[in-house]
This record gives C-alpha cells, structure tokens and sequence, in this order.
C-alpha cells in the first residue's frame, strides 16, 4: 500500500513525465496534466486524500496568480483596458449566473449552490491561457487581452464565490448589500495590493542577495494574499494589484544576478503547483464518483457537456455583441472599432478553465453550519473537473488549426519594439564610450575593444539581421570596468523607452536578459 509521502513523489514524477511527453509532442502541458489526473484516478490501490479547503486557496491561488501579474505589461493592459473589464467582470458574472440557473433547473439544487458552481467555472484561467497562447504567432493585443482578462476575472469570480458559500452557509442572500459589499471589498484589495508592493519594492532594493531577496519574492503573494483576508478584502486582488505594481518597479530595483536566479525558481515554483493540484483531483475523483449515485456519472458528463456548450456560447454571445452592437447605433463607434471578426472569434474561443477553478472546487466547505453535507459538493467537483478537462483539451488542441483556418497572422509588434530598444541601447552605449574616451578616463585600446562590438551589432540591427549577443573572453580590469558601464547605460535607455512606453515590457525582459547574462560574463574566473 503507497503511504502518503510516497504519493507526493509519485506525483511529481508524473509530473515532470507528462512535461517532458508535452514538450516533445508540442502541447501545452496543463492539457496533459489534465489527462494525467484522469489516468491518476484509474490506478489501483493509491490512497485517499482529502484535503482541508481553505488549504488550497492559502498555499495555490497567491503564487499562481502573482507571477502572472508580474509580467504583465502595464502599458499593454492600460491600453486595453476598455476591452478587458468588461470580459473580467460582466462576462464572468453572466456566466456565471447563466451556470447558476442551467445547475438549478437541471439538477434541482439550491439556486445559491449553483452560484457558487458558477463563480468557480466561470473564469478562464491565467496559467492555462498564458502556457497554451505563448507559443501561438497571433497579434499581441489578443494575447494582452486574454491575460489582463484571466488575472482580474479571478478576483470578480473569487469574490463572488465567498459571497455564494456564506448565502448557503447562512441561508440569507442581499443583492444590494451584496453588490455594495463587493465594491468595498474590491477597492479594499486594490489598496492592499498596492501597499504590499510598494513594500516589496522597498524591502528588494535595500538588498543584494540573490537568495534572501528570492525567498522575499516568494512570500510577497502570500503578505499580500493573508492581509487583504486578515482585512476582509479581496485577497486575491491584492496579490493581482501587488503583482502589476513589483513587475513595473523591479526592473529599476532588481539586480542582474536576482532576475537570473529568481526567474528558474518561480517557473519551477509554478509548474509543481500546478502540477500536484491537476494530480490531487485526479486522486479525489475515485472518491467523488462512489459517493454519487448509482449511474450518476454519466449524467454528470452530459451535464458537464451542456455546461461547456452554454459559457461557450454566452462568451461568443457576448463577445461578438460587445464589439458589434456599438457599431450598429454610433459611427464613431464604427470608425474606433475596427477589430477584425477573425479576432473577436479567436478571443471567444481561447475560454479554458484550469488550476483556479480547481483550487475554488476544492475549497467548497465539507458541512454546513448544522452538520450536514453541503449540498452538491461531490457534484460540483467532478462536473469542474470534466469542464476544465473539456475547455483545455478541446479548446486547447484547436487553437493553431483555428489560427491558421482564420488566417490571423503574427503583427511581430514586440520583435519591432525589441529591435528598436536594442538600437537605441547600443547607440547609446557607443555614445557613453565615445565620452568616456574623450575625456580620457580609459585606454585607447580598451575603449576601441568594445567599440568594434558595439559598432557591429549596431549595423547588423540596422540592417535586421539575427542580433547574436557576443561573448566577452578577454578580461581585465579596466575592460571589465568599461563593459559593465557601457551596459548599464543599455539598461537605462531601454528602462527609459518602457517608461516612456516605446516599448512593452515584454520587449524590455528579453533585453534585460540578454544585458544580464553579459554582466554575469564579465565575471573573471576565480
């Protein structure tokens, strides 16, 4: 019999081979987790786990979420912002009511049960859209959208979902209370958030540790996420709003040696979560179908089908009439919008539920106030599961064919602004060097080392070939001075072009990147 600590390394085997199977086959791996947790379940002989609910909000959702908002391009997200809340807070709360009442009807539970079914289903998942759209060659406003959308959804689904347990719990419900109630608790979890980060960005600047500094990185999304519930605010809008506000301010704050050990262990950090939480419901699926009735399993596969066919269909619904029907009554509405139907559709379709969902699944309460089970737990749990595993494999497995059938093709606006902050980077760097050597702070031979290379990538990007980052091999100490200045000033001039938004900040990490692992070269042997 497998004891539980043996289950955990199962797991992250599985895990990591799924990952390695999804890189070779070229799918986006929470698709193949999602198989995986089904297969999990079919094993024989694996014990039973159950786990406490609030766990799974506590130790998932902050760090799942918050590197998230980190990369988000603030820029990017402002600019689209119009487009983005109306999909994060009216298309989540419709479909979440349309979930609720198709549960009630159907079913015959509580119409507050099928709320909070609806909270938990209704939001596409930030973690699934970012690892299934990152390899898609698609115009950079969907991806922006799609993403500012899956992080400020949870917040307005997450929100509701308490709202909804504590009218079953307590059996009274408010709507105007509710709705005031929301506000408040959303504002609260803006301000939060923004206080977190400002102290992170405070507390990271003060330090030059790589691994203390990491380890503060880590704990961020949990201060954030525990003081907006210890002040009975959105947590985890906090942990969103703490996110966007680190990811803007950490690229001035952060050294080169901090975002090249930071960034594995975050990814790392993720992919496990990710991982263990698609295995840990394939565990408790055994669990859930015995204790439905007899045939009921089938029925929930056809519920979960018609539940899948509805969020699918109020999303195009919506989608397409929030694009269109503005058109039909306004002509300066005909003249700003201009969106091609192509991509509209492609938006509508990118819907996978993933992770939060789950983790909102699992948090369900086992009893009610009284002692008696909450009513449709199992049922909303496996119907999650057979949704999340209709949208992402469905959904997922489509979408470059979908791309291709649409004829939506790449508008390459990251690799343009990229291109153009290395030049600009580069020219001013030569510049710095030509001032340095003016004033004779350095030798003619070591100025005229990195001269060469700066002359060179200069004309490779001006005639836009391949830029190949060159390897410094020849140290000394005043090359070594003279390099890592003239590589501060590349940082300074592409953090200047993102602050005055030419670039996004996608364009300004691959920069970054590249700066920092030449710094790293600069180190001499021993």
């Amino acid at each position: 019999m497998v004891d539980k600590t043996e289950l955990i390394l199962i797991c992250l085997v599985a895990v990591a081979l799924l990952a390695i199977v999804a890189r070779k086959i070229r799918v986006p791996y929470p698709i193949l987790l999602t198989i995986g947790g089904v297969g999990l379940a079919l094993v024989p002989g694996l014990p039973a786990i159950q786990l406490d609910p609030q766990l799974v909000f506590n130790l998932f959702l902050p760090p799942l979420l918050y590197p998230a908002a980190v990369y988000t391009s603030w820029r990017d997200f402002r600019a689209n912002l119009r487009q983005i809340l109306p999909l994060a807070i009216v298309l989540v709360l419709l479909t979440m009511t349309a979930t609720a009442y198709l549960l009630h009807y159907l079913v015959g539970l509580p119409l507050a049960v099928g709320f909070v079914f609806g909270a938990i289903i209704s939001p596409p998942d930030a973690v699934a859209a970012l690892a299934v759209t990152q390899h898609l060659r698609v115009p950079r406003r969907i991806i922006v959208i799609l993403e500012g959308e899956s992080l400020i959804n949870d917040a307005t689904s997450f929100i509701s979902f308490r709202f909804a347990v504590a009218a079953v719990m307590t059996g009274a419900f408010s709507l105007s209370q509710a709705s005031l109630q929301f506000l408040l608790v959303a504002a609260g979890g803006i301000c939060v958030g923004l206080a977190v980060g400002w102290l992170a960005t405070q507390v990271q600047k003060r330090l030059d540790d790589p691994p203390v500094q990491t380890m503060f990185s880590l704990l961020t999304p949990y201060v954030a996420y525990f003081s907006g519930e210890m002040l009975h605010v959105s947590g985890i809008l906090a942990v969103v709003i703490a996110g966007i506000y680190y990811g803007w301010r950490a690229p001035r704050i952060l050294s080169g040696r901090m975002r090249l050990q930071a960034l594995p262990v975050w990814e790392m950090v993720t992919f496990i979560l990710n991982g263990v939480l698609f295995m840990l419901i394939g565990l408790q699926l055994p669990q859930v179908m015995n204790a439905l009735a007899p045939g009921m399993a089938t029925r929930v596969v056809e519920l979960a089908i018609i539940v899948v066919l509805v969020i699918v269909l109020v999303r195009f619904v919506w989608m397409f009439s929030a694009n269109y029907l503005p058109r039909q009554f306004s002509r300066k509405a005909r003249r700003k919008n201009r969106v091609p139907w192509q991509h509209t559709a492609l938006i509508a379709w990118i819907g996978m539920r993933g992770a939060d969902s789950l983790a909102g699944a699992l948090a369900i309460p086992f009893l009610l106030p009284n002692g008696e089970p909450f009513p449709g737990r199992n049922l909303i749990l496996f119907l999650t599961f057979c949704v999340i595993f209709a949208t992402l494999v469905l959904q997922g497995l489509t979408l470059s064919p979908l791309v291709r059938w649409l004829g939506v093709v790449d508008d390459h606006v990251t690799e343009k602004e990229e291109r153009l902050a290395r030049l600009k980077a580069n020219e001013a760097a030569l510049a710095r060097l030509e001032a340095i050597e003016s004033s004779n702070r350095a030798r003619h031979e070591t100025v005229e080392r990195l001269r060469s290379e700066y002359t060179d990538r200069i004309r490779q990007l001006r005639r836009e070939v391949p830029h190949e980052e060159s390897v410094r091999r020849l140290f000394s100490e005043d090359f070594e001075e003279l390099a890592r200045e003239a590589l501060r000033t590349e940082r300074d001039t592409v953090l200047a072009l993102r602050n005055e938004e030419a670039i996004n900040d996608q364009a300004l990490r691959r920069i970054q990147r590249d700066i920092d692992l030449a710094e790293a070269r600069l180190q001499r042997p021993g």
